[in-house]
């Protein structure tokens, strides 16, 4: 389980780099308020806008991808994978950008 964590790490990290290319990259939109991370593994919208909107799909879809590829390989279920990326996504963002806390509720970390 440890070998797994570490390399969900790796791809949550890759995922951060791999998004860049778009318009707004994700670490702009996470400084600016605009996105945050949630329990479930996926972004989120806090401030809602066209660019943000097509920023997360991008972004969650990449992930999904992702999530998929490391359940299988690990057989566990979907939900599993992308609950511990959560988990590891809510504590590694940075202080001041958002995070979605247990009652649903966007707040700066």
């Amino acid at each position: 389980m440890h070998t797994f964590i570490k390399r969900l790490s790796l791809i949550m990290l890759a995922l951060t780099f791999s998004v860049s290319a778009f318009a707004m990259s994700l670490q702009d939109a996470k400084r600016q308020g605009k996105v945050g991370e949630q329990p479930s593994g996926y972004l989120g919208v806090v401030v809602s806008n066209a660019e943000v909107i097509t920023l997360v799909k991008k972004v969650n879809n990449k992930r999904k991808q992702l999530y998929i590829k490391m359940a299988r390989k690990n057989k566990i279920s979907l939900k599993q994978v992308a609950a511990l990326a959560g988990e590891k996504a809510l504590k590694k963002t940075a202080s001041g950008n958002y995070i979605k806390n247990a009652a649903g509720k966007w707040v700066k970390k």
